[in-house]
Order: C-alpha cells, then sequence, then structure tokens
C-alpha cells in the first residue's frame, strides 16, 4: 500500500479507540460526536478552501443543499441505528453493503451493465449480510434474561434498526449516484465537496440541540483527566471527543490525499481493509457474540468487495514478477 493508505488505516483505528471509549460509556452520543466533526472540517474548510467565503464554489450551490440533505439524512439515521439494538459488528457490517446498493441504484437509475464477475461479487457480498443479520437476529430473539412480551419490543426495536440501516444504505448509494452525474457535469471538486458537506448540514444540527446539549453535560460531569505532556485537566469524556475529532480529520485529510495521488482501486482497497479493521477491533473491544456463521458472513462480505474491486488481476502481474526476481537474480 501507498504511505498514505498506511496513514488512513492508522488515523481509523485511532479514531475507533476514542469513539468506542465514547460510545461505551453513553450508546447515545453519537450526534454531538458528529456535530463537532462537522463544525471541526466546517471551520476548516472555510478559512483554507473557501477562503472565508470569498471563493466561488465550481458547482452551483443548489446542487450542494440536495447532497447536504442526502448526506445529513444518512449521518443522523446511522447514528440512530445504534439506539435500536444493533450492535457495532452488525452495524459495520450492513453498511459494507454499499456496493449492493450502488449496483442496484446504477442498473435502476443510469442505466448500467456489469459482467459477471460484478455480479458473483454483489452476491457474495448479500450472501455474508443476510447471513450476519439473520444470526444476529436469531441472537436478538433467545435473550434470555428478557421475558417473552420484553423480548418481542426489543426484536420488533431490532427490526426497525435494520430498517434504518437499509434506508440509509440506500440513500447514501443515491448520494453517490447524484455525485457521479455532478462530477461529470462540472469537474471533480473533492475537497470543495467536502467543505460544503459538512458546512451547509451545521444549521441542521439546531434540531438535536437538545440531544447534543445533554450529552455535553454528561461529559462534563465525567471523570477528571489530566492531558500527558500539557498538564491540562478536563474531563474524560471532553479529551475522547477532541482526540475523536483530531484522528477522524486525518481520516478524511488522508483520503482526499488518496483520492488525488492513488488509483480508485487502491482508495476501494484501503476502505475494504477499514472496514474489517473496524469490524475486529469492534469484535474484540466489546466482546461481542461472534459465531462461526458470523465470521462466514464477514468473509463473504469482503472476498466479495475485493472481487468486486478486481484486486486479484491487479495482483496477478505483480505475484508474476514476484515469482521471476529469483530467477533473474
Amino acid at each position: 500500500l501507498e504511505p498514505n493508505a498506511m496513514f488512513v488505516l492508522c488515523g481509523v483505528v485511532l479514531t475507533l479507540v476514542f469513539i468506542f471509549h465514547a460510545c461505551r460509556q453513553f450508546p447515545g452520543c453519537g450526534n454531538i460526536v458528529t456535530f463537532s466533526q462537522f463544525l471541526v472540517i466546517a471551520v476548516e474548510g472555510f478559512i483554507f478552501e473557501a477562503n472565508f467565503g470569498r471563493k466561488k464554489p465550481a458547482i452551483p450551490i443548489r446542487y450542494y443543499f440536495i447532497m447536504v440533505a442526502m448526506f445529513f439524512t444518512v449521518s443522523v439515521v446511522n447514528n440512530y441505528a445504534l439506539n435500536l439494538n444493533i450492535a457495532m459488528p452488525l452495524h459495520m457490517i450492513f453498511r459494507s453493503g454499499s456496493l449492493i446498493a450502488s449496483m442496484a441504484l446504477g442498473v435502476i437509475i443510469l442505466k448500467k451493465r456489469y459482467s459477471v464477475s460484478k455480479y458473483t461479487s454483489i452476491a457474495l457480498v448479500s450472501l455474508g449480510i443476510f447471513t450476519c443479520t439473520f444470526m444476529s437476529a436469531k441472537q436478538v430473539a433467545s435473550d434470555s434474561s428478557l421475558n417473552e412480551e420484553d423480548g418481542l419490543q426489543v426484536f420488533l426495536w431490532w427490526l426497525l434498526g435494520i430498517a434504518a440501516l437499509t434506508f440509509a444504505l440506500l440513500m447514501s448509494a443515491r448520494m453517490g449516484i447524484f455525485q457521479e452525474t455532478l462530477y461529470k457535469q462540472f469537474g471533480k471538486h473533492s475537497k470543495e465537496a467536502l467543505f460544503y458537506n459538512h458546512a451547509l448540514p451545521l444549521p441542521g444540527f439546531l434540531l438535536l440541540a437538545p440531544n447534543i446539549y445533554h450529552h455535553a453535560v454528561l461529559f462534563s460531569q465525567s471523570e477528571p483527566f489530566q492531558v500527558p505532556v500539557i498538564g491540562l485537566t478536563l474531563p474524560i469524556m471532553w479529551f475522547y471527543l477532541l482526540m475523536n475529532v483530531i484522528t477522524q480529520y486525518v481520516c478524511i485529510r488522508g483520503v482526499f490525499i488518496l483520492t488525488t495521488e492513488c488509483t480508485s482501486l487502491t482508495v476501494t482497497l484501503v476502505v475494504t481493509l477499514r472496514k474489517f479493521v473496524s469490524l475486529i477491533f469492534s469484535i474484540l473491544y466489546f466482546r461481542n457474540p461472534f459465531t462461526g456463521w458470523h465470521w462466514l458472513g464477514t468473509a463473504f462480505v469482503f472476498v466479495g468487495t475485493l472481487m468486486y474491486t478486481e484486486v486479484w488481476n491487479s495482483l496477478g502481474p505483480f505475484l508474476a514478477r514476484w515469482r521471476k526476481r529469483p530467477k533473474e537474480e
């Protein structure tokens, strides 16, 4: 992998450490975390990309409003899905199905056609997600700590969480298609899109202000923590949030560098590895039940994703050259 790709993966691991600490103590803190990330990225973009509002966007602002409405909706729905009895591993595996949604909407909206290998890879991803979802459903339904009535209620909330994830998945795919059509028409302006996607939704967080304020108060009441080196003392949850915002910014900047310096195949491969690292870290950290069926489903998801990116075709010439090297020497 390129150095920038490793940079992104390292940033993702650090981000996961801090966000999992926060979610473990306050499961509903997703909104304050998302708001903080949006605010920091928007401020940075306003200074360095928009030049304090003096730079005119290359893509008309009305298209960004449409894109932002989709982006904001996907972020909020994904956050609330975690409050609907959706375990973190299932959440990440389900979101790995973005290939399925993108292909389906591409066929329906853009009238695209794909090769047999592409359809096979999508079938593998679909099978993997179905396997993990079905096994998680059995675990929720068979929770022995709940009586029959409570167990049914928990299961119904879980079904609502699955519906929320499905909606967010399709909306995210639709946003990707919308971005693709915009870039074809106006050219690629990923850094500009990054700024507007984070700046324009900020007023929308006013709708979530009570929830954000509630968790800000909870964060302020957390145990004090002395920051190493500088010796500053602050509530530990604010420290976690600060570190999450910094590492998330590092990840986003790293992805931007990858999109400008590497091939799209490398970027897709890094994103796939990021999901795999996220999944493994979540399982180990939260000690979530993960059966052999879950592992099989996970293998289907990631093998299908790698097949979709045609990694094997790229690795073939590289392995052939590697095998010839000893003979040449």
